[in-house]
């Protein structure tokens, strides 16, 4: 299994799984049957994660094929990734918290602690399949959703190390590692999502979801929730487009949307067009920085071709490396995709407070599809998944 981090080849992928996104889908998509075999399941997600295939286009190929009834497990699980970024956008509290959080739990872990998480991030615990999806997410950049389900468990329940450091190992070397997916899922097997409900991995269901493959022994037999001293926040308001500024802009691209081409800046006319040249993600491992810098460049590239304007290269998403670049091309409008609550985020913010001394702007161009969905983001996702069949109409 590869992941190619191109637009065509994320679309290839879309072509090939189109066919059994219908009820094979549905009934086949909780079994994990290794990285030898992930025919039951899309594996679109690394592409999705980077915005080199939309959600969008994603849905829009599957419902050409199927009706929304017979793929309705598979709309609803592009539809989660959607729901988890807005519940973080309306929460942007939650993930401040998580990542102050990160360095504190490494450094309070005794001797004992630190043995068993060397050994949980090695592969090394002696625990059957556990090692076996460290393993295979530090050498493949991927695990099956229900894997990570079990991991996560098993870490927090049997390992008790702290969720936060499990967290951080995944958004580190998982390929399609999304801040709010990541961090929220963790938090729900944690029983701090949907607080006091906690996930247990049993060693019935890793036998039964993997046909044999594992059968681990040892595990917890309890998942009391993880104590928490911040309480959930109450949700926020949701973003609001921002009108794109007509005349002359700069196109700012970065890893958390890189289909530029389908971005609505009517009335705007891009001049320039520019990208960082690797990841926003602090410490990812190899296999993820590869494979965004990679997909940086093919959307630099693709971004460059369709507005007709030079493609250049940053060396960051700061306003030192990004004033000489706008100079050069005389323009004061500085436009970028909207970035959700993450890394990127983080530095955008960061960008827009440098670069408003010097007189530039920044407008973030937020997509209908995010737009529509997030407000509905309030509550759990069985109340989301209700505005599904309304989403779909726009």
């Amino acid at each position: 299994m590869t992941f190619e981090p191109t637009r065509a080849a994320g679309l290839a992928r879309l072509a090939e799984f189109v066919p059994r996104a219908g009820r094979p889908y549905a009934a086949e998509r909780n079994t994990d049957r290794g990285p030898g075999d992930r025919s039951n399941v899309s594996t679109l997600s690394p592409w999705v994660r980077n915005r080199l295939v939309t959600e969008r286009e994603v849905v829009e190929a599957v419902l050409q094929r199927h009706s929304l009834d017979a793929a309705s497990k598979f709309v609803q699980e592009v539809y989660w990734r959607t729901y988890w970024k807005g519940w973080l956008e309306l929460r942007p509290s939650v993930w401040a918290h998580y990542t102050a959080a990160i360095e504190p739990a490494h450094a309070a872990l005794t001797s004992e602690d630190r043995v068993t998480y060397e050994a949980a991030i090695a592969g090394r615990t002696g625990i059957e399949g556990f090692d076996d999806w460290a393993r295979e997410l530090v050498e493949l950049g991927y695990l099956h959703n229900h894997a990570r389900m079990w991991f996560a468990s098993i870490w927090i329940f049997t390992l008790r190390l702290p969720w936060q450091l499990g967290a951080d190992f995944f958004l580190r070397h998982l390929l399609d590692g999304d801040p709010a997916s990541n961090t929220l899922s963790w938090r729900w097997v944690a029983g701090l999502q949907t607080v006091g409900k906690t996930y247990l991995a049993t060693t019935q269901n890793i036998e039964f979801a993997t046909e044999g493959r594992f059968s681990p022994r040892g595990l917890a037999t309890v998942a009391p929730a993880v104590d928490d001293d911040a309480p959930l926040p109450v949700p926020g308001p949701a973003p609001q487009a921002a009108a794109v500024p007509p005349g002359r802009v700069a196109l700012l691209l970065h890893d958390d949307d890189l289909h530029a081409e389908s971005l609505d800046l009517s009335g705007a006319e891009v001049v320039a067009v520019a990208s960082p040249a690797a990841t926003s993600r602090d410490g990812s491992a190899a296999p993820v920085a590869e494979f965004v810098a990679a997909a940086l460049a093919d959307g630099r590239e693709r971004a460059g071709t369709h507005y007709g304007a030079e493609a250049s290269v940053l060396d960051g998403l700061t306003a030192s490396a990004i004033l000489p670049w706008m100079h050069a091309h005389d323009v004061r409008q500085l436009v970028t995709p909207y970035a959700p609550v993450g890394p990127v985020r983080d530095r955008l913010d960061a960008l827009e407070r440098a670069l408003a001394p010097e007189g530039v702007t920044l407008t973030r161009v937020l997509r209908p599809w995010d737009a529509l969905a997030w407000p509905h983001a309030t509550r759990g996702f069985f109340p989301f998944r209700e505005q599904i069949p309304a989403l779909l109409q726009y």
